[in-house]
């Protein structure tokens, strides 16, 4: 079947708002090449259950091209429609089932040397749609916070190199009730910039305190469904003919209710939280690399205006099986592996934060927690430079807001 075939009551197994977005849309929808389509019903398909920032993206895309003429339409994605596809992915069952068919659409570009012209196609028509939308302004500047080096008692590797020339270094930083006072500054934000999944506290280990008012990541919390995740993938490697490829596609079906989770949680949060695990590469064994990578989706996806991301000891490395097994009740920590681990994560924080919209008038710190050390990144703070102005992480929070 092709696109301009689309009928609405194809889209009868949606979720009640993706299937009316669908249906209100099927006229866009029919007119678009089958080498684009079933990527934008990849997201369509999801859209009850994404972020705020998500479904606003969807629903901009949808209205620009709902905007167009038919010969501005074919004009965006002309060039997907020079991108040639085979009867057997035409005859994948591509509404129901998107993501499988870029899964295999994937596959075939690359083995058809097409792959290259499908990308320039793909960030041609993101430009196009990104110029289309118009950007909202902030309520408040963005502030992503890393907290690092939990455990260690002393360091003597320089922190942040690659985060100093960006900022201000500051050497005398007065370490007592470091973490409580960054906890309490992001909720007083939370509270006063009430945005739907706006303020994130993620933490690698176990969490400082519980923080209603935020939207919290906890990977101790999460261990029982990291556990069962594990179990399920070991179940799966032992399985005949059983491959990367395949696990990996068996992986992006699970759901939360898959692992045990409460179905009457957060099915927004939930669902992201699996991800984390089913789509990150070392997220199920290594606690650095989770919280790493829970912030990076985070930002992508929510684009939270605070992140607060606190980085605890990851289990040192053994080998694979052992890790997989998750039969260690006391792995041993490796707290100077884990503090270069979380000093370079919190540079990526930093870039990923740097890519969303308000991104010069953006704020960041990172701590070595509790230790003297901190870096802070502000329009108004010079960079490059270091300080030994004594002060507390208040007074830091206070320069990364002015």
């Amino acid at each position: 079947m092709l696109p301009h075939d689309l009928k609405a009551d194809q889209f009868a197994g949606y979720p009640p708002q993706a299937r009316k977005l669908a249906v209100a849309n099927l006229a866009v929808l029919q007119q678009l090449p089958l080498s684009l389509l079933p990527g934008l019903l990849r997201e369509l398909i999801e859209y009850d259950f994404k972020f705020p920032a998500e479904r606003a993206e969807i629903d901009k895309e949808l209205a620009s091209l709902g905007s167009l003429s038919s010969a501005q339409i074919n004009e965006w994605v002309h060039p997907f429609s020079a991108v040639s596809l085979s009867s057997k992915l035409e005859r994948l069952d591509w509404v129901n089932h998107p993501a499988q068919f870029v899964e295999q659409e994937s596959a075939y570009l690359w083995s058809t040397h097409q792959l290259d012209a499908f990308r320039k196609a793909a960030i041609d028509y993101g430009d196009r749609v990104q110029a289309a939308a118009s950007a909202e302004p902030l309520p408040v500047r963005r502030l992503g916070i890393a907290v690092i080096g939990q455990g260690v008692a002393s360091n003597d590797t320089p922190l942040f190199r690659n985060l100093r020339a960006h900022g201000t270094y500051f050497g005398q930083v007065k370490p007592e009730g470091g973490l409580e006072l960054l906890l309490a500054a992001v909720e007083a934000r939370a509270k006063s910039y009430p945005v739907s999944y706006g303020h994130w506290y993620v933490d690698g280990g176990q969490a400082a305190r519980q923080t209603p008012s935020l939207t919290n990541v906890c990977y101790q919390a999460l261990e029982p469904v990291r556990a069962n995740l594990l179990k399920y993938m070991q179940s799966e490697i032992a399985r005949p003919g059983m491959g990367p490829e395949e696990l990996r596609s068996s992986l992006a079906r699970l759901l939360p209710s898959d692992l045990g989770m409460d179905k009457a949680g957060d099915a927004t949060l939930d669902r992201f939280q699996v991800k984390l695990f089913t789509e990150g590469s070392g997220t199920q064994i290594f606690s650095t690399t989770f919280a790493q990578w829970a912030t990076r989706e985070a930002l992508r996806r929510a684009q939270p205006l605070t992140l607060l991301v606190r980085f605890a000891p990851r289990q040192r490395q053994r080998p694979m099986n052992e890790l997989l097994s998750n039969d260690n009740a006391s792995p041993e920590p490796d707290l100077v592996g884990s503090l270069v681990d979380a000093d370079m994560a919190a540079y990526y924080h930093w870039i990923n934060q740097q890519r969303l919209a308000g991104a010069a008038q953006s704020s960041f710190l990172v701590w070595f927690e509790g230790h003297n050390q901190a870096l802070v990144i502000a329009p108004s703070l010079p960079r490059g430079v270091q300080s030994e102005t004594a002060m507390d992480l208040k007074g830091l929070l206070s320069l990364a807001a002015s």
